[in-house]
């Protein structure tokens, strides 16, 4: 893969190819309210990384994990506001593909398999990244994150070494290569001399004679080893014993768990193809070097179908396209920005030898547009392969066609964190209230860790506690509320607005002594209405389940 930055430009692409980036013009604004307009442009903004690990940390979202020993590279703990926050994903997930659903059942497998079902698999064989070692600093890489590009003077075209960066964003890729073009200049004499644009090729792509150009992101002297291969499953041991013959694997994916209980789904399920099978659960990759935030960890978790369909190359366009769309539909009711969502197809060698098709959904992350979620199309490879390992027979008699075959089938497969992540990029916003700023979580009703806090207008009344204690645990029995009664209503109302709770309801005076209801405000436009006491959890109801 090869790629051309030029430096400070902006990449902005419905589908992405390719990693090339390239200038582009924005539409002129139209003439709106001054505020407004402000108000657009500071929402609009993509959050820096280290604004947001610091907010998951401090607001209880995300943890280091193991963090009073120094942490664990790769591993991370979900607070009490992430952990409502991930299982409001995953119950959004099972809501929208298995639940609404006629055609999709559920399982939950174990972690651990038969050893032979990755054998089977191809993951015992085939599961490996390519890496590279710093033989100076003793670290590791992978060698499809790290990208190197000549350095080339424009004036004689003649190419003067290598410069040799970590994957980024682009604005990021292209200052450290510049950083270290000039030391390369002024150690050969050539300072301020002009360079061609980089031309940025995966290390993996790199010959030997390169190699020993190629400078270690690390060292910055060509120490790098050449690629190999490296497996990313963790292995274990069942039983007492200590030999090779008890050796077992944390699952890399849950995929697997689906196919091996494909008889035992249909038998029992009464289902008929097309149908989908569908699990949530954790998987484990020792990746070589885990790396933004949740993005790239060693323990994750996943949410996977396998639809299940008739062969033919007639037969999965259809139903591949449906996926894609249902799959971007369901990304955008969570509250994923759609500016900020795009679309990779995979071609050539880019695509595994044994699917017909495979799209991404990408995401732009502070640092560089990045897969979150695919859709492939696998053909029966799974399942033929379960077939010939375990000797059982696995294939499907159309009781209509009176065909009897093994199924195709299209896989969408999303990583809950990485989409955690996504949504907390999305929904972190900033705007002007009063003049003063407000930093918020613009979560979507329906994912929001808290729904609602209550708020009693003063704490030392005890009519206007009473009557907030009631409303207060009438929602409990339905969602996940707060309850805050210390300092100012303005002060309260930025608490709730910085970790994203749509509704503040304040019992004030005019509750007890007028009977004139609560007041709602909602977090994003910060209006607030009257509701009567008894409407308050229909009004919430609609807002947050839509009905």
């Amino acid at each position: 893969m090869i790629f051309v930055l030029y430096g400070r430009q902006a990449a902005a692409f419905s589908t992405r190819m390719t990693r090339t980036v390239g200038v582009v013009s924005r539409p002129m604004a139209t003439a709106v309210d001054s505020e407004a307009t402000q108000q657009q442009e500071s929402i609009a903004k993509i959050p820096d990384m280290d604004e947001i690990v610091s907010l998951c940390k401090r607001r209880g979202i995300i943890f280091p994990s193991s963090e009073i020993y120094n942490g664990f590279a790769g591993f991370y703990d979900y607070g009490p506001l992430g952990a409502e926050l991930k299982k409001n994903i995953k119950d959004a997930w099972w809501k929208n593909f298995v639940t609404q659903r006629e055609d999709v059942v559920g399982v939950d497998s174990s972690i651990i398999h038969n050893p032979t079902t990755w054998k089977s698999s191809g993951h015992l064989d085939g599961f490996s990244d390519p890496m590279v070692d710093c033989k100076e600093t003793k670290l590791r890489f992978r060698a499809d994150q790290i990208f190197y590009s000549p350095v080339i003077l424009e004036e004689t075209s003649e190419r003067v070494g290598y410069v040799c960066v970590q994957e980024g964003n682009d604005e990021t890729m292209v200052k450290d290569a510049k950083k270290q073009a000039k030391a390369l200049l002024k150690a050969k004499d050539m300072k301020g001399s002009k360079i061609e644009a980089f031309a940025f090729r995966e290390v993996v792509e790199a010959t030997e004679e390169e190699m020993a150009e190629i400078p270690s992101p690390a060292s910055g002297k060509p120490t790098l080893t050449m690629p190999r291969d490296f497996n990313l499953m963790f292995e274990t041991r069942v039983g007492a014993a200590v030999d090779s013959e008890n050796i077992a694997y944390l699952r890399p994916e849950t995929a697997q768990g689906i196919f091996i209980n494909f008889k035992n789904v249909l038998g029992s399920s009464r289902q008929k193809i097309p149908f989908g099978i569908a699990q949530i659960g954790k998987a484990f990759r020792n990746e070589i070097t885990p790396r933004n935030f949740i993005f790239r960890s060693r323990e994750f978790e996943q949410m996977e179908v396998e639809y299940f369909i008739p062969p033919g190359d007639d037969v999965w366009p259809e139903f591949h396209q449906k996926w894609m769309d249902d799959s971007k539909d369901f990304l955008v009711s969570l509250g994923l920005r759609e500016d900020l969502m795009g679309w990779d197809v995979h071609e050539g060698d880019g695509l595994a030898h044994y699917a017909r098709a495979c799209t991404d959904i990408t995401f732009k992350f502070p640092f560089g547009e990045q897969e979150l979620m695919g859709i492939a199309a696998r053909g029966n490879y799974d399942l033929t392969q379960h077939t010939e390992g375990s000797g059982k027979t696995l294939d499907y008699f159309d009781d209509q066609t009176k065909e009897k075959y093994i199924p195709h089938c299209i896989e969408p497969s999303l990583g809950v964190d990485r989409l955690a992540l996504a949504i907390i990029c999305s929904a972190y916003a900033e705007d002007e209230i009063g003049g003063e700023k407000r930093n918020f979580l613009k979560f979507s009703p329906k994912i929001a860790p808290i729904k609602a806090v209550v708020l009693p207008l003063l704490k030392n009344k005890e009519a206007l506690v009473s009557t907030a204690r009631d409303i207060f645990e009438k929602l409990q029995a339905r969602y996940n509320v707060a309850w805050d009664a210390t300092g100012a209503i303005g002060r309260r109302y930025r608490r709730a607005d910085e970790v994203g709770v749509p509704f503040c309801i304040t019992v004030d005076f005019e509750t007890i002594e007028d009977d004139a209801g609560v007041t709602i405000r909602d977090r994003d436009s910060t209006e607030q209405v009257r509701v009567p006491l008894d409407e308050v959890i229909p009004y919430l109801s609609k807002a947050i389940d839509g009905y």
